[in-house]
């Protein structure tokens, strides 16, 4: 049932595009989304921009009252940092979305091409650090893992961003767009590369490990929170311990909603990228979840504050009384 209702929106997209694709008065416009897929996409994005926005600066307000400076609030920082950066080339692509026709130079639409590739790999990179370094903690490995002086962590902080800059930016600048020639009025459609078998095995070597990284935490998390609820079951959902570890599940539930989905197509797409125009437009839905990741930081705030403890208690009791 759910395959033929995808067969069936498949087919319904692919004869939007072909309509709109032939009523076009542009004949150098060549974008391929319909308006279906356009209309998902925009909202993707707006939603990411709109909660991410609100979530950065919330969370950069309870980040300055912060006196410590743990490995975990470093993480944190370079969260805000890494999704602002996303959040400032969002506009561009909502632009593209809502004009059907890209406007801008060709090197910025690489950049903001590029730049959610780059956020969703360290978003998952600062997730994983954040989650190793709970976990150190939980397990008494460690009393504390912080950072004995403020430059210690710019300088952490800073050894992260110069391998971005120097190592991952410049090749996603120069070899981005070379497999083949792509219309000035259109964007993020970068396909022809994946034509080379050495990108083909960089992607099936990430879609791979980010996989296998993301099994591993979610079956770590889940030991532990059972450990936590049998350890304490009298008072679960007023103990700042358990709020502890529901902050660790949201890391990882962003990575299996968000991140996850989009690798999975992408082994997929790999294979049939030159066997259906629309594949395109599927990709790019998937990429756009990852967007979704900038809500984290709301998420936080909501999780980690008194008032939501609060009402999840009297849910619980009041459940409890019936």
């Amino acid at each position: 049932m759910l395959l033929e209702s995808l067969w069936n929106m498949y087919k319904e997209d692919f004869r939007n595009m072909t309509e709109e694709n032939g009523n076009s008065s542009d004949p150098s416009s060549s974008f391929t989304h319909s308006s279906t897929m356009s209309a998902i996409l925009i909202t993707s994005y707006s939603v990411a921009f709109a909660g991410g926005g609100i979530g950065s600066i919330t969370m950069s307000f309870v980040l300055v009252k912060m006196n410590t400076l743990s490995v975990t609030t470093t993480a944190i920082i370079n969260l805000v940092v890494v999704h602002s950066l996303l959040l400032f080339t969002v506009p561009f692509r909502l632009h593209y979305y809502v004009n059907k026709k890209w406007v801008f130079k060709m090197t910025l639409c690489k950049v903001v091409s590029a730049m959610v590739h780059i956020h969703m790999y360290l978003t998952f990179l600062f997730y994983v650090i954040t989650l190793v370094i709970r976990w150190l903690i939980f397990f008494q490995w460690k009393d504390k893992v912080e950072f004995y002086r403020k430059l210690h962590a710019i300088a952490a902080s800073a050894a992260v961003w110069v391998f971005v800059m120097v190592f991952v930016v410049p090749v996603l600048f120069f070899e981005y767009g070379r497999s083949g020639s792509y219309n000035d009025t259109t964007c993020f459609q970068f396909h022809k590369e994946l034509q080379q078998e050495s990108v083909k095995a960089l992607n099936y070597t990430i879609i791979v490990s980010v996989a296998c990284v993301t099994c591993v935490l979610l079956g770590l998390q889940v030991f532990i929170l059972v450990k936590v609820a049998r350890r304490l079951s009298t008072s679960l959902w007023s103990h700042q311990e358990f709020w502890a570890q529901v902050k660790n599940l949201i890391f990882i539930c962003v990575i299996i909603i968000c991140f996850l989905p989009y690798h999975l197509f992408r082994a997929y797409y790999i294979q049939h990228v030159n066997d259906f125009d629309q594949l395109e437009s599927y990709n790019e839905v998937f990429l756009s979840l990852t967007a979704l990741s900038c809500l984290d930081l709301l998420s936080f705030v909501l999780s980690g504050s008194r008032l939501f403890k609060q009402k999840v208690g009297m849910l619980r009791s009041r459940l409890s009384c019936c």
